[in-house]
């Protein structure tokens, strides 16, 4: 169950992937500071999503705080995140896994898995939502949630930094 501390702040799947790519992206993003509509890549993700899976409802949205990109319903609810590479595996994974660990924990929803598909490359990745896991997303939450309380973080160059749409905002 979500812990008092997890009730008060509300956490998105997008800042779950930025805890991984870079805590100063999580940050500004967190604090409104939104720089992804003027970015190339993000343009071509979004164009990605819009042409694979064409006969699934896309762009499922729960409480305002989990999208997901389409579910499938079956004997088991498939929840499905498109992602166009796999550079940034880590971050995929623990935001879908902080999809299932919300539909658990707030919906009531065990029967679900996460799929992540890589269209260009004809990849799928499943996971499934377990203890180990579990417990992870709620310190995950946590570390988030002491990120945001302090001040920015100093940013540290990275490779992604390169082509990161707050690049400016932290290098120039």
């Amino acid at each position: 169950m979500f812990s008092n501390s997890e009730k008060q702040l509300r956490i998105i799947g997008t800042q779950i992937n930025y805890y991984f790519i870079c805590k100063t992206k999580l940050w500004l993003f967190s604090h409104h500071i939104q720089m992804e509509q003027e970015s190339e890549l993000v343009s071509l993700g979004k164009t990605l999503h819009q042409d694979s899976y064409k006969r699934d409802k896309r762009d499922q949205t729960i409480d305002n705080l989990i999208s997901f990109d389409f579910i499938r319903k079956g004997d088991v609810l498939e929840i499905h995140e498109v992602k166009k590479s796999k550079k940034m595996s880590k971050a995929h994974h623990y935001q879908l896994l902080y999809y299932l660990y919300y539909l658990k924990n707030k919906k009531g929803i065990e029967n679900a898995i996460g799929i992540i598909d890589y269209p260009k490359m004809r990849r799928r990745e499943t996971l499934k939502l377990d203890d180990r896991n579990q417990q992870e997303i709620q310190n995950i939450t946590k570390r988030i949630g002491n990120i945001l309380k302090e001040e920015m973080p100093a940013p540290s160059r990275r490779p992604a930094c390169r082509s990161c749409a707050y690049f400016e905002l932290c290098f120039v």
